[in-house]
């Protein structure tokens, strides 16, 4: 059997990947470069009951038979909450950095190597590319905002489910303000967000609420 590293991992979101990338790497295991668990799983925030397992499969270089092989696993191993993979190669990394960085600086933050090299410890993400992106994601989530606001009617339930559907898409971005602020972003969720207050001296209060409101669903 391959050679896997998933001791790092809590039990629970071990289990429900261990057979997924056992069945992967049985049949494509040569043309793998390394697979990473992505995400909550590697952190205190994951559910068992809620989460999905994220993960990113870097293949030595693209194939298309990789994803007809991945295609009839995602309803067998969907009802377990393993959801599809991100495919990259290390190619298509090094030149996203400066596209992607907040979503690369995540995956080096929260990731854990569970097979082969681990690629995502020493991306490097420039200032620079990180700044524009997050002021781009900032403008278009207060776009969101008030767009939603005008959809809602005024209906406060109706906006306060959209707010906590889209909570988590907050963090990564929170993760990217705090790491300009030259502060080490925590991986916990809650932890970012009073993080984010402190450094910024922002009230950021609601996102906590709206955080535990998702929490409780």
């Amino acid at each position: 059997m391959p050679d896997l590293t998933l001791d790092k991992l809590k039990p629970a979101p071990a289990e429900k990947i261990k057979p997924f990338l056992d069945e992967i790497l049985s049949k494509y295991e040569e043309k793998i470069h390394s697979i990473h668990i992505t995400g909550s799983a590697v952190t205190d925030d994951f559910d068992p009951k809620s989460s999905d397992v994220n993960s990113i499969f870097v293949l030595k270089e693209m194939d298309l038979k990789f994803l007809e092989l991945l295609a009839p696993l995602g309803k067998k191993y969907g009802r377990t909450r393993v959801a599809a993979p991100l495919i990259m190669t290390p190619g298509y990394i090094n030149s996203s950095l400066d596209v992607f960085p907040v979503e690369f600086l995540n995956y080096k933050l929260l990731h854990h190597t569970v097979f082969g090299e681990d690629i995502l410890e020493n991306i490097e993400i420039k200032t620079s590319d990180l700044r524009h992106q997050c002021e781009r994601e900032i403008k278009a989530k207060l776009i969101w905002l008030r767009q939603g606001y005008i959809s809602s009617l005024g209906n406060r339930k109706m906006l306060s489910q959209g707010f906590a559907d889209s909570i988590s898409g907050y963090i990564p971005l929170f993760r990217g303000l705090i790491l300009l602020f030259k502060k080490q972003p925590p991986a916990g969720q809650e932890d970012v967000i009073k993080t984010l207050a402190e450094i910024t001296g922002v009230n950021t209060d609601v996102f906590v609420k709206v955080l535990n409101e998702k929490r409780k669903k």
